[in-house]
Parts: structure tokens; sequence; C-alpha cells
């Protein structure tokens, strides 16, 4: 069996970076006890902390199409679900499993070779996995922040709530 390696020059491999993404949500589903709490409460605290400082090398934050807290804690959380089960749960529900899928799609491709079909940018696989990669590595950066500024805010919202009792 493969062994992955831990090591602390690793920290910039695909395995750390969603171990890092993993770690924030489960963080996150521990710490939020109640997430019904979330319900209403908006996902921008103020105007004025929309964007983070540039200093941690962190973007602004873009306005979010979540309305509230709760709906971007499911939306966590459901990202983390995918990630750890696969998408295999998802296309079962849609009634074709991945087996099938993959042998419809290695179909259409012998038949469209045979036709004469050049084959749909599978020339340069190389680039096309840095590409994804690249927007894989940004997207779970992107997640794994949120999921920290989630859990903080909760604890802040209700730290809060329980100091002016």
């Amino acid at each position: 069996m493969m062994q992955i390696s831990s090591d602390p020059c690793n920290k910039h491999s695909l395995l750390n970076v969603m171990n890092r993404f993993m770690a924030a949500a489960n963080n996150m589903d521990e710490t939020i006890m109640v997430p019904s709490l979330l319900r209403d409460v908006p996902l921008e605290e103020q105007e004025g902390q929309e964007s983070v400082s540039h200093n941690n090398n962190i973007e602004p934050t873009i306005p979010s199409k979540q309305r509230d807290m709760y709906e971007h804690y499911l939306l966590l959380k459901s990202i983390r679900n995918d990630m750890e089960w696969g998408l295999l749960k998802r296309e079962l529900n849609s009634g074709a499993s991945l087996l099938e899928m993959a042998v419809k799609q290695e179909e259409q491709q012998q038949h469209n070779e045979k036709n004469g079909v050049p084959p749909e940018d599978g020339s340069d696989l190389e680039g096309q996995f840095h590409f994804h990669l690249r927007g894989l590595f940004g997207v779970l950066a992107k997640l794994t922040v949120q999921a920290d500024h989630l859990t903080n805010r909760y604890k802040r919202e209700i730290g809060g709530s329980n100091f002016m009792r």
C-alpha cells in the first residue's frame, strides 16, 4: 500500500491543502452545536470589514450568493461530504452509476474516432491538469478561510450573547 508523506516541505501538496480544508470544516462542524442559530445572521459583519488585509495575502471577500450564515454552513458541509464520499452518492441518485457513465463516455469517444471526429481537447492533458489543479488549490484555500471565518464568527456571536445575559 502506498504511504503518503507528511513532510513539512510537502506543505503545498494537494493532499495537504485538502486536509487543511477538511480539518477546518470538521472544526466548524464540531464547534457549531446549534446550526439553526445561524439563520438570518448576515454573512458579512459590516461593510467596513468586507475586505481582509492584503498583508495576509488574502483577497478581498466577494459578496456570497448565500443569504445567511446558515446557508453558508450547509454549503461548506456539503462540499466536505462530497470530498469525503465522492460524487457517487449524487450520481446514484440521478440513476446512472459512475461505471455506466464511464462506459458511455468511452463508447462515444470510440464512435467519434471511427467517424473522424477529432478528440475534444485531449491533446494537452498536462496543460488541462495544471489549469484545474491551480483552480482546485485556489478554491480549497478560499473554502478553508471561509470555514475558519464561519467558526470564529459563530464563537463571537454565541460568546457575545452569553455575556450579555
